[in-house]
């Protein structure tokens, strides 16, 4: 069995229909267009579901990098939070964007946590001086 075909939140073409409107990067909107904005959610709901490295997303679902870089962007806009809350009416849609917010979520926990270690390591080490807020 192949990698694609263990994903068990795909979406189906009533979700996405309800769906497509609340997305950036359409058509109608001004700026750049978004190649395939189905592709790229069916990927994150890929990663989401499957526990899985960006690497591994299948190449059926796009390119993992391009696939990282748009979540990451999304995520910091918290436009995930913002698709969860919407007023999509079907509960399973509703229960996979929030999947993907809590993702989002524990993503940019971790990116700060990151960050924290990094900024004490540098204090420990002498780079940088410590302020009083520190």
């Amino acid at each position: 069995m192949s990698q694609i075909q263990e994903y068990k939140l795909k979406l189906r073409d009533d979700q996405w229909l309800q769906l497509e409107s609340h997305l950036i990067g359409k058509p109608s909107d001004p700026g750049v267009c978004a190649r395939n904005n189905r592709l790229f959610i069916e990927a994150i709901l890929w990663v989401v579901s499957n526990h899985a490295l960006w690497q591994s997303i299948p190449p059926q679902l796009g390119k993992w990098n391009a696939t990282y870089v748009r979540f990451r962007r999304w995520t910091e806009s918290n436009f995930w939070r913002f698709l969860a809350q919407s007023r999509i009416q079907d509960p399973e849609l509703l229960r996979m964007l929030e999947k993907i917010a809590d993702y989002a979520d524990l993503y940019t926990q971790r990116k700060e946590q990151r960050l924290r270690r990094s900024m004490h390591k540098k204090l420990y080490r002498g780079e940088i001086v410590p302020s009083e807020g520190v």
